[in-house]
């Protein structure tokens, strides 16, 4: 959009009207000890030409490099009908859906969107979507504890192979609204999740909380080592529990994967996940957009806002808003949360992104994605010094083993123009040097080979001193 400033003309004659003498006046209720006088760390304001000057050389700066990284962000083709359509004025400045005589085309996109998520994930109910992937986790967590009337305790059953970050804002999040969480660990051999003593598959040493005790239990699938879990296992073992199931999902992977609401005998009962993939660009971490989608009789405990067709008194189809659980419609007491339509521009690029593809466009990006990370997997484990991390199946990310700390092995693969992965050292350090790497359709064979033969010089090298494993 254009960028019009006021005048000088245009402040005084709006000061004039609110009879206000100057714009300081606007803020005498905030004490004037709190006021800032200065900002001596930022320089003088740069006009417009100056500030696209400064993009621009930020921009070269960081280059184009080979990206390999995934970890909740993936980069994947965006068609460019995608954003070229929700540039556009009526799309891109559209933003309330309160008027519904005023505003049925954003009222109609958010319910297409809501229809193919439930349709992906195989629910009944979607929301408008969320801030991010780990605030829907959050979310959902709170929203179990609500809708689980049967469990004694507000407590929750988190794998250790779901990201964690998101496990990080769940907490953060959760646990200062009463809500404990528990860690299910995962197999160091094949990569998924531990299930408890007597709950049948692989074990642990159990937990302190006891069946009926357990509001809800969560797993991602693909976990965050790229791992396929045992979904079915998890969740019978989480509804005899009398727990909930809360799914956290990638999107794409569900072009191909069997959806949350068939795992198990009774499916999922909250899915969650990150929208990104769904034709939002990396855009150097954001914004993204979160969805949360669930059965039919936990809709009232779900925040954020629904959208229902309907028709009128003349029988025209028609849109409008049917629930509103935030603290802006109601009693503050009452509301589950402040979570509203936030993200609607990016909501809108995954709405034409999945009209674009349909069900053939999905599961043939998830196809290229899953057959390109076998690729470089196998021409990565090829080199003296790299092996897998997990034995289970993958589906676009893998954990790698290698023979020195990564840190050190990424500074030099950035140096070669590609950014490697991820070293999970810092975020699981049992695992020692493991390198998480991720191909997806954007990938060709010619790249993955660039990679395999910067990572073999690499390796070829004897490592630094110190920096032996």
């Amino acid at each position: 959009m254009p960028f019009i400033p006021h005048t000088a003309d245009d402040v005084r004659d709006m000061l004039a009207t609110l009879g206000a003498p100057d714009i300081e006046a606007l803020f005498e209720e905030i004490p004037p000890h709190l006021r800032v006088q200065e900002l001596d760390a930022i320089g003088r304001g740069l006009s417009e030409f100056e500030v696209m000057q400064l993009m621009r050389a930020r921009a070269r700066a960081d280059g184009t490099p080979l990206c390999f990284l995934g970890a909740g962000a993936y980069e994947h083709h965006i068609p460019a009908a995608v954003w070229s359509t929700i540039t556009r004025g009526e799309f891109y400045s559209a933003y309330t859906p309160y008027q519904a005589e005023a505003s049925q085309g954003t009222l109609q996109t958010i319910y297409e969107f809501q229809s193919m998520m439930a349709s992906l994930t195989g629910m009944e109910v979607s929301n408008a979507s969320l801030y991010d992937g780990a605030s829907a986790l959050a979310e959902a967590c709170l929203m179990a504890v609500r809708a689980n009337r049967r469990a004694r305790g507000t407590h929750i059953r988190i794998a250790r192979s779901v990201h964690p970050h998101y496990r990080q804002v769940a907490l953060t999040t959760a646990a200062g609204q009463g809500l404990t969480f528990e860690e299910l660990p995962f197999d160091r051999a094949s990569g998924r999740t531990l299930l408890p003593d007597g709950a049948g598959g692989t074990r642990d040493a159990g937990s302190a909380h006891g069946a009926g005790d357990i509001s809800a239990v969560v797993i991602q699938q693909p976990n965050f080592f790229g791992v396929l879990e045992d979904v079915d296992a998890v969740t019978d073992w989480a509804h005899a529990s009398g727990a909930l199931l809360v799914a956290v999902v990638n999107p794409i992977s569900l072009g191909v994967l069997k959806p949350p609401g068939e795992w198990g005998a009774a499916g999922a009962d909250i899915v969650v996940g990150e929208g990104q993939p769904l034709g939002c660009p990396l855009s150097s971490g954001g914004p993204y957009f979160g969805f949360m989608t669930t059965r039919l009789q936990h809709v009232r405990q779900m925040p954020g806002r629904i959208v229902g067709r309907t028709v009128d008194l003349e029988g025209r189809p028609g849109f409008t808003l049917t629930l509103q659980a935030r603290e802006q419609h109601i009693r503050r007491a009452r509301a589950t949360s402040n979570i509203c339509t936030n993200q609607g521009l990016l909501m809108m690029a995954g709405t034409v992104y999945l009209a674009l593809m349909g069900a053939q466009g999905l599961e043939r990006v998830a196809q290229i994605s899953r057959a390109r990370t076998a690729q470089l997997v196998r021409a990565l484990t090829a080199i003296p010094g790299v092996r897998r991390a997990f034995s289970a199946p993958l589906f676009h990310e893998a954990a790698l083993m290698l023979d020195r700390p990564v840190a050190a092995v990424l500074r030099a693969l950035a140096a070669r123009g590609i950014v490697g992965g991820l070293d999970l050292s810092t975020l699981y350090p049992q695992l020692g040097a493991a390198l998480l790497i991720c191909a997806t359709e954007t990938k060709t064979s010619q790249d993955i080979r660039r990679y395999a033969a910067a990572l073999d010089e690499v390796l070829r090298a004897p490592p630094a001193a110190g920096d032996a494993p």
